[in-house]
């Protein structure tokens, strides 16, 4: 016995396609167990828009201190 995981879309037609590749002219019998998903709403670049407002980046004329810069010395030497 065989287990196969699919995450598929079932259209108008309830119809579900599960390909099988390697099982060529053979009888099977198979239990389907489903669940539906959520659709989980993807959101827009525009309303992302601004969402760090709150928390803005600041430039100072100062640089990186060197107690938070990254000690990379010889990094690129081959």
């Amino acid at each position: 016995m065989q287990s196969i995981k699919v995450k598929s879309h079932i259209g108008n037609d309830g119809i579900l396609h599960i390909p099988l590749p390697e099982i060529r002219d053979t009888e099977v019998e198979a239990i389907i167990v489903y669940q539906p998903l959520q659709k989980i709403e993807k959101p827009s670049l525009a309303s992302l828009y601004g969402i760090c407002a709150d928390d803005p980046i600041i430039i100072d004329n100062e640089g990186i201190l060197e107690s938070l810069d990254d000690n990379l010395e010889g990094i690129f030497d081959h």
